[in-house]
């Protein structure tokens, strides 16, 4: 893909309420802002990287972009979700992602069970691929050093 990596970074927000809730696969989210300046060359779908919140440790992740078929979204969104465990919710927070690799294109499911299955898959994919040495070396990517002003 020509547009990555793919360097984002703003603001938390709430997003549709079902990473956490009915797929039990929290997700942070980027205001509808930032989605809308998402380059044409980054197509829809499912993709891994590296991000960090309020400039802490730098995690692992997954970012599904798109319209996500099976709840019909009507606005295009871009859903994180950190492979690392926190203990609150962090609306509010600053978010950087770097996404590096792609993994599938969205598609629709036929059950819940069926998306869930799929997202732990990707989970899997992505951890497997950023554990590959040319994709591990970018944590330490400058991007997550330095300190912007928003």
């Amino acid at each position: 893909m020509d547009s990555l990596p793919y360097f984002v970074e703003g603001e938390v927000v709430k997003g549709f309420g079902r990473g956490s809730k009915q797929l039990g696969i929290p997700t942070a989210n980027y205001g509808q802002n930032l989605v809308d300046m998402l380059p044409n060359g980054l197509s829809n779908g499912i993709y891994y990287g590296f991000c960090q919140v309020n400039y802490g440790p730098v995690h692992k992740m997954v970012v599904s972009i798109g319209w996500n078929p099976f709840y019909k979204n009507e606005k295009r969104s871009m859903e994180t979700h950190i492979i690392q465990q926190f203990d609150k919710d962090f609306y509010g927070s600053n978010l950087k992602t770097m996404t590096i690799g792609f993994i599938r294109d969205e598609k629709n499911f036929a059950n819940v069970d069926e998306l869930i299955e799929a997202i732990k898959s990707d989970i899997v994919t992505a951890e497997r691929q950023l554990d590959l040495e040319h994709n591990s070396i970018l944590k330490d990517h400058n991007f997550f050093s330095i300190k912007s002003s928003l």
